[in-house]
């Protein structure tokens, strides 16, 4: 089987990265997310598209939303460059979606249904090391020492983007926006729903049967 091109939805705290490191394991592809791609293509010459800044490096450290045409380009790229992939974190919108569907082919389509009052307490939940940045949770992955770092001792925080608030607020633009992508993708014979509220073990099951299945 050649190495499939998997893209992967869900809300912030469905799993998606947990899943597609595993992905990335199983099938040998590359994780692609926006973070990652906008990052290793900060410097990229984006004259061409007649945009207010000729790199995304501007945009960024303008402080600046980077545009659609500018993420849609770094994403190309970055999916010509990998043989197989998981794209994480794109397409946000339908527009972006729709561009998705004229640069490249997916095999499957997943995502990872998760209750908006399980995805609250999943993020609220989150407890972050200020030194190294490991992750921990207060209920479902606890260090061994209540509030201490098990890598290296440091203090485990609660970040900003993870209050209630924010993280609810969160939530709202994520059904504003990514939700009619999903709906977009629903009649797709590649589309594969996801129970994402089970373990990461009982979940990944699924994802991998999906892919084995679909590609």
């Amino acid at each position: 089987m050649a190495n499939p091109n998997v893209l992967i939805l869900g809300a912030p705290g469905a799993g998606k990265g947990t899943q597609s490191s595993r992905i990335v394991e199983e099938f040998g592809v590359e994780h692609v997310t926006t973070g990652d791609a906008l990052r290793a293509n900060k410097d990229m010459d984006i004259g061409h598209l007649d945009t207010e800044y000729d790199t995304p490096r501007a945009y960024m450290e303008a402080g600046e939303l980077v545009p659609d045409e500018v993420v849609n380009e770094i994403v190309k790229t970055a999916l010509e460059e990998a043989d197989g992939y998981v794209l994480d974190g794109y397409p946000r919108n339908p527009s972006q979606a729709e561009y998705l569907d004229e640069i490249t082919d997916l095999d499957v389509v997943l995502h990872l249904d998760v209750a908006k009052e399980e995805l609250v307490d999943r993020l609220t939940g989150r407890r972050v090391c200020d030194e190294c940045g490991t992750n921990y949770h207060v209920e479902y992955d606890q260090p061994e020492e209540e509030g201490v770092c098990d890598e290296c001792g440091g203090e485990l925080i609660q970040r900003d983007d993870d209050t209630e608030e924010t993280v609810r607020e969160r939530l709202n633009v994520y059904e504003d926006n990514t939700v009619p992508v999903i709906e977009q993708y629903e009649g797709d014979d590649a589309f594969v729903r996801v129970d994402g509220e089970r373990a990461p073990d009982a979940v990944w099951e699924d994802v991998r049967d999906a892919i084995a299945e679909q590609a």
